[in-house]
């Protein structure tokens, strides 16, 4: 097998480019993915990047395109995308030892540096043609989207929501750590000292940093400074520092490592509701308004994520204090059950005999249910019924803590970063994030099948929005109904088009094929 991958290899760096017709004549199984792979990801490379960055979707013909509203031609998304495709490069690079993999990789991490805030982090968008026109995108498009108000005002700082700065920068960490190629150093030391500086004393990371507190909301001050849980950003930051840890050999950073896994035990509130808000003001240390829907709350689906992560980090130190308060969590949110007669249950599809159904907000110290709705242009709280709802697998939680406190501390320890000496190799990202299992021999040809002119596959946009226009209305509803919102909604019927989430997929399905024989 290894022979055969090194001369088909070799045969593909000498610039062989194996059609679909020639496919059909002979080629071994292991050279039309490898031919179908490179076809691919050229095509992605060449043609539907900007300057090697990425968005999320595309029409056919790169008329229109979304990351998570719609996106100028010149732009690049961070969230996901960009360095998500960094990231399978070198995967592919490291599974096959082709150099092309490996510069596409620098070809996406140039991309990510050239729109890396000098502080050292980013935002959501990079925006290839420059600040007057991201700042047109905000004034157009951005403050459009009833629901992304965080896309409403244009800060020209970085955020850590949606992992808009750890992906990239875990991205542009990998690549270093592979060579050590010091053209890489300066924006992972400036990535680390942004992570350093903007960490709160009691160990917290605000959404956004450098603080910028200057936009606020129908009366309702900016959240942006307020410590963060929100889509498991303090955990992301934890992890990341951990990586820089580990890559770097940094032993100064397990102060702020353990701190921030500190912080998650002096934030867990009290009774009625032992669990952690979405934010928590930096001053007081309570939970807090977020956006216009989200009133100062507890989040179900956080506080679950919030238990994972205590479990986490005893196994990361061996500290029992991160497991003490964890049943108390779990009992509440099992509290909070929603019967399956509840009208917010009855036809549910995601309502299953393993995933409990409950509110997603709670208010601080009464255990109401909190709804938010519109109502002329402006978010109504109301208690009447359940708002946005969670779904958690109680029983899987809740089987992961009676295993870890079932275990001795070196059993719950075995794999941790922190208390090993052993040599660090970078953890697989993609295929694990993207694939699990291995495909069938008849679904690779399958994949290979549906590329379109052997270049990129074509499958349904998940979101798309309405074309822009001027708006003179106040916005009131949202899209689809009413086309002055620029929120994303789902198509129907669908629209065909590419998307870097399948193409990562498809590409990661075959290399595990590939690999697995």
């Amino acid at each position: 097998m290894k022979t055969l991958l090194k001369t088909t290899i070799a045969l593909l760096l000498t610039g062989c480019v194996i059609s679909s017709a020639l496919a059909q004549r002979g080629q071994t199984t292991e050279q039309r993915i490898l031919a179908a792979v490179k076809q691919a990801t050229t095509y992605m490379l060449d043609e539907v990047s900007y300057r090697g960055g990425f968005v999320w979707s595309y029409l056919p013909d790169l008329s229109r395109q979304w990351g998570e509203m719609e996106a100028y031609r010149t732009m690049a998304w961070t969230q996901e995308g960009t360095p998500e495709v960094g990231e399978l490069m070198l995967d592919l690079y490291i599974a096959t030892g082709d150099e092309y993999y490996y510069q596409a990789a620098e070809k996406i991490a140039a991309a990510l540096i050239w729109g890396q805030h000098p502080s050292g982090g980013w935002s959501y968008i990079i925006d290839f043609a420059g600040d007057a026109s991201i700042r047109q995108w905000y004034n157009t498009i951005g403050k459009n989207g009833i629901r992304l108000e965080e896309f409403h005002h244009y800060y020209g700082n970085c955020t850590y929501d949606d992992d808009a700065t750890a992906l990239p920068a875990r991205f542009i960490l990998r690549l270093y750590s592979m060579k050590h190629d010091p053209k890489y150093r300066a924006s992972v030391e400036q990535t680390l000292d942004h992570l350093l500086k903007s960490q709160y004393p009691i160990g917290g990371w605000p959404q956004r940093y450098p603080l910028n507190d200057e936009f606020s909301k129908n009366g309702i001050p900016s959240y942006t400074s307020y410590i963060t849980f929100n889509d498991e950003v303090h955990k992301n930051n934890v992890d990341l520092l951990i990586l820089y840890y580990r890559v770097l050999g940094k032993k100064e950073l397990l102060e702020p490592i353990l701190r921030a896994m500190n912080c998650v035990i002096a934030l867990q509130q009290g009774a009625p509701n032992p669990g952690w808000g979405d934010q928590h003001d930096h001053r007081d240390y309570k939970p807090t308004h977020a956006r216009g829907f989200e009133p100062p709350h507890i989040n179900t689906r956080n506080t679950y994520w919030m238990c994972d992560n205590l479990m986490d980090f005893y196994q990361q130190t061996g500290e029992s204090k991160f497991l003490v308060r964890v049943p108390e969590a779990m009992n509440w949110l099992e509290s909070l059950k929603l019967p399956n007669d509840h009208p917010s249950v009855v036809g549910n599809a995601r309502s299953t005999p393993n995933v409990n159904t409950t509110p997603m907000f709670i208010e601080p110290g009464t255990n109401k249910y909190i709804r938010s709705h519109v109502e002329n242009g402006r978010y109504i709280i109301n208690y009447d019924r359940p708002g946005m709802l969670a779904y958690l697998n109680m029983n899987r939680l809740r089987d992961r803590y009676n295993t870890l406190i079932a275990m001795s501390v070196d059993e719950a320890t075995a794999d941790s970063d922190l208390l090993t000496d052993e040599s660090f190799k970078f953890p697989d990202w993609v295929t694990r994030k993207r694939f699990s299992g291995t495909p069938t021999l008849q679904e690779v040809n399958d994949l290979i099948a549906k590329l379109v002119n052997g270049k990129y596959w074509l499958v349904p946009i998940p979101q798309i929005s309405h074309p822009f226009v001027e708006q003179n209305t106040d916005l009131v509803t949202r899209a689809p109904r009413n086309v002055n919102d620029m929120s994303p909604y789902a198509p129907d019927p669908p629209v065909m088009g590419i998307t870097t989430r399948s193409y990562i997929q498809n590409i990661a399905r075959l290399m595990t094929f590939l690999q697995s024989n």
